[in-house]
């Protein structure tokens, strides 16, 4: 009995410094962008004079947007394309050329990002010439160095998903009549679902937080906030980075538990359902035996 309280206050002792150590210099972060003064390691007074800064930083603002539309461009896009090549792995299992699309699906995961970055501004080099999106390295330019990355990890969370799927409901629905088509999107995308938001929220959030191959490619009038926050901090630590970064952490927490939320009320719902189902499955046995008891 001993060992095993011993056991439990060491793994709790280990989880306490841990959390300490992933979370203290976020909340660290977070305290002092209600700081007044411009230094951001001498505390002064609170105040919220830094965010009312941030929301007239125009320049900040606009990374903001550039960063949001290419990011979500970027996750839609690689959802997509990620769902088609997870189709093909797993339901078309052999075809010419197969080991090397799996490889070049999943080499932008293992590449250094100075590689791909160095790639990828070569390409737009040599295609400029023909096609002005490349020539200008805005959105569009930025939109697909993205989804070049972002759609192999794509790839690998819906890959996953559709191996669990049980192919028997989709066989029956075409012993039913229904086509191809609409054996996917009524059968297969909603069991896909949970994987396509997940994959969604990874490439989206990989979006969001690249600089290294955004700085390769991006032009001048494409700032993403990522870069823009690389380069202030560069410039010297502002405490108006420091709200923004606390409006990040306020989302994303946000965002964490909502999803939590959601997730523990589907689990209480499948675990009601559960109970209700065995409950009228012991009804109804305890009525066969009643029956066969009277007659």
């Amino acid at each position: 009995m001993m060992k095993i309280k011993k056991s439990t206050a060491t793994k709790s002792i280990i989880l306490t410094l841990a959390l300490i150590f992933l979370y203290l210099p976020i909340m660290t972060l977070v305290v002092y962008s209600f700081n007044d003064s411009k230094m951001v390691t001498i505390w002064t007074s609170f105040s919220f004079k830094w965010y009312g800064v941030l929301i007239e930083d125009s320049a900040i603002i606009k990374a903001l947007v550039t960063s949001l539309t290419i990011a979500v461009m970027a996750a839609a896009t690689s959802v997509i394309i990620g769902t088609m090549a997870a189709f093909v792995m797993v339901r078309i299992h052999s075809f010419t050329g197969e080991s090397a699309f799996m490889l070049f699906m999943t080499a932008p995961m293992v590449l250094p990002e100075v590689v791909t970055g160095l790639a990828l501004l070569l390409l737009y080099v040599t295609l400029g010439d023909f096609i002005p999106a490349f020539a200008d390295r805005g959105i569009a330019a930025i939109w697909f160095a993205h989804v070049t990355f972002c759609s192999a990890y794509a790839t690998v969370v819906i890959r996953s998903r559709f191996l669990e799927l049980d192919t028997s409901i989709e066989e029956a629905a075409k012993d039913l009549g229904a086509g191809p088509l609409k054996v996917f999107f009524a059968v297969m995308l909603p069991s896909l679902m949970p994987a396509e938001v997940a994959a969604f929220l990874l490439s989206f959030t990989m979006s969001m937080d690249d600089v290294v191959i955004t700085s390769f490619i991006a032009g001048p009038e494409s700032t993403t906030l990522p870069m823009l926050i690389f380069s202030s901090i560069r410039r010297g630590l502002s405490p108006e980075i420091n709200a923004l970064a606390s409006i990040i952490i306020f989302v994303a927490s946000i965002g964490t538990f909502i999803g939590w939320l959601s997730l523990v009320r589907k689990q209480k719902r499948i675990a009601a359902d559960v109970a209700k189902a065995n409950a009228e499955a012991k009804a109804e046995r305890e009525k066969i035996l009643l029956g066969s008891i009277r007659s």
